[in-house]
């Protein structure tokens, strides 16, 4: 028996007394859980609480794994989103198929929990945009998905939108560089699968008739091909509009979450220039980049922008009662201090695994300003909180879940 994990999956070494000589339809390990919404599966997956962590293994033909494996670890080394990456154990016996072990994704949800109780959220374009970025993201940095779906994608909240991960990535390759050719056959793979499910959702009942299965996936195509001609795409502008155009091309860069990795101007004929762009991937986007760098957490894209946000209007308070400009070291020690580490303490033990602490403080944000235009005056953020906690926390369907406190199986 072969094992190769990741220095935390040791740590508490749960890994390691499993029964791995037995088929998983055979464990009865009293740590097999069974989080909400965990999906379907083409494989046997099974569960496992250890403590703080939910482990996901998935038992499939080792050659399948082994690809997995690389490709997973591939994803995380790059920035890419997907879920966290733990392990493989090969050779576990005569007729026994090889494992991958990832962890489970903290406040995530499926496609179908998503359209079966969408929660004020409209499904049918922050889902399908959430994949589409998601698959961009993937082209980008060389990676062919080749079963792109969304059977094989988790989501999360992300500020009242969606952020995409990748769970299943045994088809992937990884390329130096994706021709057109792979990155259309892809999309087109990715719109045969979106039509299909969107078809078993509608004959399911989950979703009205009013919905248009082949509409909705031929968006996705379209939506693709738009986003991916704004990242990559020349830009030809007349000499002397440099500044501001290398400027413009930044900021919606950033806006869309993606930071630049090279820029390149070119020769475009008499009096005109050509702006090249290289984007580079990552998890963090450009504001959950700089909001880990200012204040240490973690987040999602949207949510870090509104977190930004909040922190900007802060810094701008205490200049203001300071008569003088606030560092950004001071600025973020004093809002985490003083707004956020408050916010997230006062959250009500019992609901706790409703939502992402970071997606609970941006609600408390929306609920503070829905107050203060009922009031015709600010009413603060602890006012707020405690409204939020008391009035729409306790209602929030359980969509999502930490994984921490799952239904026993």
């Amino acid at each position: 028996m072969r094992f190769t994990f990741a220095p935390a999956a040791l740590s508490s070494g749960a890994l390691l007394d499993l029964p791995w000589s037995l088929p998983l339809a055979q464990w009865a390990d009293a740590r097999i859980v069974l989080p909400r919404h965990a999906g379907l599966h083409r494989h046997v997956v099974r569960f496992l609480e250890d403590g703080p962590r939910v482990w996901a293994v998935k038992e499939l033909p080792e050659e399948l794994a082994v690809r997995e494996y690389h490709v997973l670890q591939w994803l995380r080394e790059v920035g890419a989103p997907c879920v966290p990456l733990h392990g493989v154990v090969l050779d576990r016996g005569e007729g026994v198929e090889a494992a991958l072990i990832t962890g489970y994704l903290e406040f995530s949800t499926t496609y179908r929990a998503l359209f079966s109780e969408p929660r004020s959220i409209h499904p049918h374009e922050s889902l399908l945009d959430a994949l589409v970025q998601l698959l961009v993201r993937l082209h980008l940095v060389g990676v062919y998905w080749g079963d792109c779906s969304l059977s094989n994608t988790l989501f999360r909240l992300d500020a009242g939108n969606l952020a995409a991960y990748l769970v299943d990535a045994e088809t992937a390759e990884i390329h130096p560089q994706l021709t057109s050719g792979q990155r259309e056959a892809d999309v087109m793979q990715a719109r045969e699968s979106l039509f299909g499910e969107l078809l078993d959702l509608q004959a399911g009942g989950v979703v009205g008739e009013s919905l248009d299965p082949l509409v909705l996936a031929d968006h996705v195509v379209c939506r693709y091909h738009e986003l991916w001609e704004e990242l990559t795409g020349d830009w030809v502008f007349a000499i002397g509009e440099e500044r501001k155009r290398i400027a413009q091309r930044v900021r919606r860069l950033n806006d869309l979450g993606f930071d630049i990795e090279e820029l390149e101007l070119l020769d475009a004929g008499p009096g005109k220039l050509r702006l090249r762009v290289t984007t580079k991937v990552s998890e963090s986007g450009h504001h959950r980049g700089l909001l880990h760098r200012r204040t240490g957490l973690v987040a999602e894209e949207n949510q870090a922008r509104r977190l930004l946000n909040d922190l900007e209007s802060y810094r701008a308070h205490l200049e203001q009662r300071a008569g003088h400009p606030v560092s950004d070291v001071v600025a973020s020690s004093r809002w985490l201090e003083r707004v956020f580490d408050p916010v997230v303490a006062s959250i009500p033990p019992e609901l706790a695994d409703k939502l992402d602490p970071v997606e609970v403080f941006h609600e408390v944000l929306e609920h503070r300003w829905f107050l203060s235009e009922q009031a015709g005056a600010d009413v603060g953020t602890s006012a707020a909180s405690a409204s939020y906690f008391a009035t729409v926390l306790p209602h929030v369907s359980d969509l999502l879940t930490s994984g921490r406190s799952p239904t026993s199986a």
